[in-house]
């Protein structure tokens, strides 16, 4: 079974840059679409990115575009969310999920999905 296993999270400075990885045990990530998420408190989970299985197609939400970059390292068995000039609104528990294909910036027909993890964007 796929296990997905969140890092990377903490407490930046508007403006400022985190970068989190996703990595899988159990399972090569090979093969699987890998979308990021994240949940802010209150509300509902939302997409954010989604890169390919081949890495070679990336999506991002239009809150996200041209500030977060989503890479893979297949080799390495993980998967990476760039996060720069970080906003306030971007606090939240970011999730990875493991999926068939990407349908936009979302994975399609997710197995698996990683515990989280926190990031507060605060001065």
């Amino acid at each position: 079974q796929l296990h997905l296993v969140e890092s990377g999270g903490g407490l930046v400075q508007p403006g400022g840059s985190l970068r989190l990885s996703c990595a899988a045990s159990g399972y090569t990530l090979n093969g699987y679409a890998i979308g990021w998420f994240r949940q802010a408190p209150g509300k509902e989970r939302e997409g954010v990115s989604c890169i390919s299985s081949s890495g070679l197609s990336t999506n991002y939400a239009d809150s996200v575009k041209g500030r977060f970059t989503i890479s893979r390292d297949n080799a390495k068995n993980t998967v990476y969310l760039q996060m720069n000039s970080l906003k306030s609104e971007d606090t939240a528990v970011y999730f990875c999920a493991a999926g068939g294909y990407c349908s936009g910036y979302v994975p399609w027909n997710i197995g698996s999905w990683g515990q989280g993890t926190q990031v507060t964007v605060s001065s």
